[in-house]
C-alpha cells in the first residue's frame, strides 16, 4: 500500500491500474469509481486505519476492452507495471509508471478509431488573440494557428478534439460543452519562453523560423503545453513527431460550425454516421485513406491549383470511359496496413509483433500497386508513385527477423523467425528436441548398463532422473547419483543428464528473454526510418483518398468541374449526392450565380425540395474545392473564400439561447463575415418571430447580402413579399419549386423554375404530416377568408382575432350556411336535411 500510494499522490486525478501478479487492482475511491464505471466487482482487502482497503481488478490480458470503455467515457488511466525481477529484492516486487492513456493521447490500436482521428489539442489566449496547438499523436501531425476568439466554435467542431488543454485560469464554456475531456493545466505550463526551448531540442534546431513559427507567441505558448503533456504520457521520447505546420485562416474554405452540420459532412443533424457525405464517398480500401478522406471533407483547400491538381489525379485513375487504373490501383491498396500507426508504434517502442509482420506485407506489396498505377501523367499521381518505392533495408530487417506468422505479443515467443539468431535456435532446439534427447538417452544407457528396463523420464518435482528397478541395482555405474528412492525403483541422475536439466528447464525462459530482447533491439533499429515510413503513409493515404473519388465518380456519373477566374457559380443538372442516393428518381436542376444574378429568392411549397436544391449547391462547391468530382453534368465554379448556412434552428437550451436568438446569431454571423466571394444559404430567416417582425428582418438582411456583402446567395422564403426584391434590384432573381394538387393531394415537382412561387401549400403539407382532417378543412375555410380580405393591417392587430366567419359580396344566411357546410364529412341524410334547411332559409 506504500507504494501504491506513492504513485497515487503523483496523479491523484487519474484511475491508478496497479500491477499484481496477473492482475491490475485499484484501491480506495479508485476501486469504487472504477467498479462503477466499468461494471466489476468491488471487494476488500487487508485494512488500513482500521478500515478495509476497498479493490477492484482486471485480469492483465483483458486491459485493453475496459481502457477502451474509460477513454470513450473521457476518463484516463495510470498503467502501473512489474518492473522488478522476482526474489531480486525483500520486500514487495517494484512498480513504476509505464504509460498514462487520456483520450487525446492513443496510439495502441485496440483504443483507436481505425477511420478517424482523435487529436489533442491546446488553446492560450493572450490580447485577444487566441493560440491553437493540436497534435495527432497517432500518426505526429502537430500543427499550430492564431486566430480569432469568435472562430474557436468552427474550430472545434472542424478538429472534433478528443481532449483539450487550457491553462487554469480560462474560462471557456464552450469547450467544456464541446470536449469530452477537458484538463486544466497551470498556467505556468503555458509559457512561450519555455516552449521554445523545449521544441528547439526536440527537433534539433536554433528556433522555429524555419516552421514559421517564430511569430506566434501565442499558439506557441499552447504548443509547449500540449507537447510537453503528450511526453509525459508516452514516458517515451516522441521522435515521429519531426516538425510543425502552421496553418492559416484562409489556407481552407471557411466553414463554420453551423454550416458543417447544415451540410452533413460526416454526421447527420441526427449524430448520426450515415447518410452523409463521408458515408457515401468512402470507399477507401485502407484505414489511412479513410482517415484522410474525412480530413479532406472538413478542409477544402483554398488553393485552387492545388484543388485541380487532385482533379487531374482523378481523371486519370478514372480514364477514359472508365478505362483508367481505378479498380487495379484498389486491389493493390487491399493488403496494405495501417503503416501510418505502425511507424508511430515503432517511434514509441509501443509496437506488436503482428504489426511488424503486417508492415512487411504492406512493403512487400508496393511494387504491385505501383505496377497498377503504370506510367502516370499528372503530376501529382507521379510524386505519389516516387513516394511508394519500398525501402529495401527496411523490409530486409522485417524479412529475415520476424516469423510469417509471429505470436501476438512477444512475451509468448514465437516472434522471431528460426534461423534469425544462433542462440535463440539452440534454445529453441532444445525444447523442441527434448523428448528425442531422453529417448536416445535411454538407448545408450540401456545398451551400456546391460539393464533392459532402464527408464529416462521426467516430473515437474524431481525433474530428469534415470529410473532402475532394485533387482538390477547392482548394475549402475559409478558415475551414477542416486536422487530419489521408490518402493520398487531407484531413482538416479548422471552429470550428462543434469547438464541437459539445467539446460532444457530454464531454455523457455531463457528463450523468451532471448527473443524480447532481439526484438527491442530490432524496433530500436526500425525507429531512424519512421520519417520514411510516415511518407510513404502520407502517399498512401492520398492515392487511396484520390481513389476513392474516381470510384464514386464513375458508380454515381460525376463530372470533372472547373475552376475558373470569373466570378461565378454556374451548375447544370446538380443533385444533392446524399438525397439522390435514398430516392428512387432525383430531379437534377441547374443554377447560376453571377455578378449580375448573385442572389437567388428560392421559393416554394414545404417539403417541395427547396432545402436539398440550396446544400446541392454548397456540397458541389465543397466537393469541388477538395478535389473530387461533382454530381451534375457540368460546374463551372470560380473564387470562393467561403461556405455559410443558416438552415433550421433549434433552442440552445444550454445557453439560455431561444430559437429566434440562435437564428439571428447565425445571421448576425453571416453578415459579418461574408464576402463578395462566399457562397451563402439562408433558409426561412425571420420565421421565429411575428410576421411582421420576420419580414422585416428578412427583407432587410437579404438587401444587406446584396448591396453590402455582394455575396453569392441562395435565400428561401415563405414570404412573398420579398420577391419584389427581383424587381426592385437587377442582381436579384426569383425561382421557385412547383407542386400540383391531383386527385386532393399535392405532388411535388422538384424542378426548379424562374419567377416566383403562387403558393406555399402549407395546409396541403399538414394534412400529409396527420393534422386531423377537421382541423385541416378549418385552416383551409380561415385561409381562403384571409385571401379574401385586403390586408392592411398595423404591426398590433391580431388578424385573427377580427377574422369574421366568412368573407362575401353578400350577407344572405342561406350563403353563409352553404359555406360552412363540409360535403365530404356529411351521411345522405345529413345532405338530404341540409338541403332542406338551405330552402328553407331562402
Amino acid at each position: 500500500m506504500q507504494q501504491y500510494l506513492r504513485i497515487k499522490v503523483q496523479h491523484p486525478d487519474t484511475l491508478l491500474f496497479y500491477r499484481m501478479g496477473d492482475f491490475y487492482e485499484l484501491f480506495f475511491e479508485d476501486a469504487e469509481r472504477a467498479a462503477q464505471l466499468l461494471d466489476i466487482t468491488l471487494t476488500t482487502r487487508g485494512a488500513s486505519g482500521g478500515q478495509p482497503i476497498r479493490m477492484a481488478g482486471v485480469p492483465f490480458h483483458a486491459l485493453e476492452p475496459y481502457l477502451a470503455k474509460l477513454v470513450k467515457l473521457g476518463e484516463s488511466a495510470v498503467i502501473a507495471e512489474q518492473v522488478g525481477e522476482p526474489g531480486a529484492t525483500k520486500g514487495p516486487m517494484e512498480r513504476a509508471v509505464a504509460r498514462i492513456v487520456t483520450p487525446g493521447t492513443l496510439t495502441d490500436a485496440g483504443l483507436l478509431d481505425d477511420r478517424a482521428d482523435a487529436p489533442l489539442i491546446a488553446l492560450s489566449l493572450n490580447r485577444g488573440t487566441l493560440g491553437l496547438a493540436w497534435l495527432n499523436l497517432a500518426n505526429g501531425d502537430f500543427r499550430l494557428l492564431e486566430t480569432d476568439p469568435e472562430k474557436l466554435p468552427a474550430q472545434l467542431e472542424r478538429l472534433r478534439p478528443a481532449e483539450a488543454l487550457i491553462p487554469d485560469s480560462l474560462r471557456l464554456p464552450i469547450l467544456e460543452a464541446r470536449v469530452p475531456a477537458l484538463r486544466r493545466l497551470a498556467d505556468w505550463q503555458f509559457d512561450t519562453d519555455t516552449a521554445q526551448k523545449l521544441l528547439t531540442e526536440h527537433f534539433g534546431t536554433r528556433d522555429l523560423g524555419g516552421f514559421g513559427a517564430d511569430r506566434m507567441p501565442v499558439a506557441l505558448a499552447a504548443a509547449g503545453a500540449l507537447f510537453d503533456y503528450a511526453r509525459a504520457t508516452q514516458r517515451h521520447s516522441l521522435g515521429h513527431i519531426t516538425g510543425l505546420r502552421i496553418e492559416r485562416d484562409d489556407d481552407y474554405l471557411r466553414l463554420d460550425a453551423h454550416t458543417r452540420r447544415n451540410l452533413e459532412i460526416s454526421e447527420t443533424l441526427r449524430g448520426e454516421a450515415s447518410p452523409t457525405l463521408l458515408s457515401l464517398l468512402d470507399r477507401c480500401e485502407t484505414t489511412m485513406g479513410a482517415r484522410w478522406l474525412r480530413h479532406c471533407l472538413h478542409h477544402p483547400l483554398a488553393n485552387r491549383a492545388a484543388c485541380s491538381a487532385r482533379h487531374e489525379a482523378v481523371a486519370e485513375l478514372l480514364g477514359n470511359n472508365g478505362n483508367g487504373p481505378m479498380l487495379a490501383v484498389a486491389a493493390a491498396l487491399k493488403p496494405i496496413a495501417d503503416v501510418e500507426r505502425i511507424a508511430t508504434r515503432i517511434a514509441l517502442a509501443s509496437v506488436r509483433p503482428r504489426e511488424l509482420s503486417s508492415l512487411r506485407l504492406s512493403l512487400e506489396a508496393l511494387p504491385a500497386l505501383r505496377a497498377a498505377l503504370g506510367p502516370v501523367s499528372s503530376g501529382l499521381l507521379h510524386d505519389i508513385c516516387r513516394q511508394i518505392e519500398p525501402p529495401a533495408d527496411i523490409l530486409r530487417a522485417l524479412q529475415t527477423a520476424i516469423a510469417d506468422e509471429p505470436g501476438v505479443q512477444v512475451r509468448d515467443g514465437g516472434v522471431m523467425r528460426d534461423g534469425f539468431d544462433a542462440d535463440l535456435d539452440e534454445l529453441r532446439a532444445i525444447q523442441n528436441n527434448c523428448g528425442e534427447f531422453l529417448v536416445a538417452l535411454e538407448t545408450r544407457e540401456r545398451e551400456r548398463t546391460g539393464i533392459a528396463n532402464l527408464k529416462v523420464e521426467f516430473n515437474r518435482v524431481h525433474g530428469f532422473y534415470i529410473e532402475v528397478t532394485h533387482a538390477n541395482t547392482d548394475k549402475v555405474p559409478d558415475d551414477y547419483r542416486r536422487r530419489q528412492t521408490m518402493k520398487n525403483a531407484e531413482r538416479y541422475i548422471t552429470p550428462e543428464l543434469k547438464t541437459f536439466e539445467d539446460k532444457a528447464l530454464s531454455a523457455q525462459d531463457r528463450a523468451l528473454a532471448r527473443e524480447k530482447l532481439l526484438y527491442e533491439t530490432l524496433v530500436a533499429q526500425l525507429a531512424p526510418a519512421v520519417p520514411l515510413l510516415q511518407r510513404i503513409a502520407h502517399a498512401l493515404s492520398l492515392l487511396d483518398g484520390l481513389n476513392a473519388f474516381a470510384d464514386t465518380a464513375a458508380r454515381y456519373n460525376y463530372s470533372r468541374p472547373q475552376l475558373v477566374d470569373e466570378a461565378l457559380i454556374d451548375i447544370r443538372g446538380g443533385r444533392h449526392p446524399v438525397v439522390e442516393r435514398q430516392v428512387d428518381s432525383f430531379i437534377s436542376n441547374d443554377v447560376l450565380l453571377s455578378p449580375t444574378r448573385r442572389m437567388l429568392l428560392v421559393t416554394g411549397p414545404n417539403m417541395g425540395g427547396k432545402s436539398t436544391y440550396m446544400r446541392q449547391v454548397a456540397l458541389i462547391v465543397l466537393l469541388a474545392h477538395c478535389g473530387a468530382f461533382v454530381p451534375a453534368a457540368s460546374a463551372r465554379i470560380g473564387p470562393v473564400d467561403a461556405i455559410f448556412t443558416r438552415i433550421g434552428a433549434s433552442d440552445d437550451l444550454a445557453s439560455g439561447r431561444s430559437t429566434f436568438m440562435v437564428e439571428m446569431t447565425e445571421a448576425a454571423a453571416i453578415l459579418n463575415g461574408a464576402t463578395e466571394r462566399s457562397l451563402v444559404l439562408m433558409d426561412e430567416i425571420g420565421r421565429g418571430t411575428s410576421t411582421f417582425d420576420g419580414m422585416a428582418l428578412a427583407y432587410s438582411i437579404a438587401r444587406s447580402l446584396l448591396d453590402k456583402n455582394r455575396s453569392y446567395a441562395l435565400f428561401a422564403t415563405h414570404y412573398f413579399e420579398l420577391t419584389r426584391l427581383a424587381q426592385e434590384t437587377p442582381e436579384c432573381a426569383n425561382v421557385h419549386l412547383g407542386a400540383v394538387e391531383h386527385a386532393h393531394r399535392i405532388v411535388f415537382l422538384h424542378a426548379v423554375e424562374e419567377g416566383p412561387a403562387s403558393q406555399s401549400y402549407g395546409i396541403e403539407v399538414a394534412a400529409l404530416a396527420g393534422i386531423p382532417a377537421p382541423v385541416v378543412r378549418d385552416a383551409k375555410r380561415r385561409l381562403r377568408a384571409l385571401e379574401n380580405r385586403e390586408i392592411a393591417a398595423g404591426p398590433q392587430e391580431d388578424l385573427f382575432a377580427t377574422l369574421p366567419e366568412v368573407e362575401t359580396t353578400t350577407s344572405h344566411p342561406a350563403l353563409t350556411q352553404l359555406f360552412e357546410l363540409d360535403p365530404d364529412s356529411m351521411s345522405p341524410r345529413e345532405a338530404l336535411e341540409a338541403l332542406y334547411a338551405l330552402k328553407k332559409a331562402l
